[in-house]
């Protein structure tokens, strides 16, 4: 067993008190590759950003467990290298079962999350506790969830999301001990979030898409005080790289993500992780598709996912700064 103490790593407990006491949120930001985690670690000690480096079980199957654990204790070293040690939590994204939990608490990780929301309320609260009756053995911190996000990623999938109803949440976080909860308000998976049909054009003929339930979000924060709250599906779906990725040959459909101004205001709320991944995918896509296009002599990898990765720093930076307000704040 390699505990995450031995890589370097946080859990999660101080850094959300922190968030949550601060009116941030602390970005959750998914990698797979090498080039990935460059960003994110440049970003966020550029910005001076506490930072959970999230895997999928998409990016486990891609990218091999023992190879993730030694990328974040790399990213802890490069982070040193780069000058400013930002703390760093290697998170389990949609734990689909107490063993993959398991599996990852036992290779390093120091926060996972366990999605029982796709199960009836008192199996979901049984598989919780079971993980954190696990994890809080090695001091591992877990993340719950109530409610069920539509959309797709990686093999995250729902049709149609349901609301986190409020009266459920004290009776699941007390029974369970889970340290962070995650909740539907309107968030969703993937790119394609919101379908032009479903959002309204401002008089700059812009789509805006639902707003989220701040109502649902106030309630549960009146019941879960200083508890801390998480916020799945938050990418904004920059309509610059759609642009760009359908320009260079893509073929994407229109969608409309989660507007920044309205992550902004969550993270003054409770609000203290907000999970980011398709906006990564997207700016990442979007520039691969321009060099390949631009420069179609080009076979070095290096040539066009080193610009791909520049771009990825420059949308964390301004992530962290103007949307999540988690700069400044390792």
């Amino acid at each position: 067993m390699t505990s995450y103490k031995e890589l370097g790593l946080v859990n999660t407990r101080e850094m959300f008190k922190k968030a949550i006491h601060g009116g941030y949120a602390v970005p959750a930001y998914n990698f797979n590759n090498m080039e990935q985690m460059q960003a994110i670690i440049q970003a966020c000690v550029e910005t001076k950003s506490p930072v959970i480096l999230q895997v999928s079980k998409g990016a486990r199957d891609y990218a091999n467990i023992n190879l993730l654990r030694n990328m974040a204790r790399g990213a802890v070293d490069y982070a040193k290298e780069l000058g400013y040690p930002i703390p760093i939590v290697l998170h389990l994204d949609h734990g689909p079962s107490f063993e993959v939990a398991k599996e990852c608490i036992d290779n390093g990780f120091s926060s996972v999350m366990i999605d029982g929301s796709s199960l009836p309320f008192e199996q979901n609260i049984a598989l919780t506790k079971k993980v954190v009756d696990y994890a809080h053995q090695f001091d591992v911190t877990v993340e719950g969830e109530l409610g069920v996000l539509a959309g797709i990623e990686d093999e995250v999938s729902a049709a149609q999301s349901h609301y986190t109803n409020p009266a459920d949440v004290i009776e699941f976080v007390s029974r369970t001990g889970v340290d962070s909860l995650a909740i539907s308000i309107g968030t969703s998976h993937g790119a394609n979030k919101f379908k032009p049909e479903q959002c309204k054009r401002n008089a700059d003929g812009i789509l805006i898409p639902p707003p989220l339930r701040f109502d649902i979000l106030q309630e549960i924060q009146a019941k879960l005080p200083e508890f801390p709250i998480v916020l799945h599906g938050s990418s904004s779906v920059p309509q610059e790289y759609v642009k760009m990725i359908n320009e260079y040959g893509g073929k994407l459909k229109d969608s409309v993500g989660i507007p920044e101004s309205q992550l902004r205001e969550a993270a003054t709320y409770n609000v203290c992780k907000i999970n980011i991944d398709s906006d990564g995918r997207l700016a990442m896509t979007a520039i691969v598709r321009k060099v390949l296009h631009d420069h179609p002599e080009v076979f070095d990898p290096r040539k066009y996912l080193g610009p791909a990765r520049d771009e990825l720093k420059k949308m964390y930076i301004h992530k962290n700064i103007d949307v999540l307000g988690s700069a400044g704040k390792a």
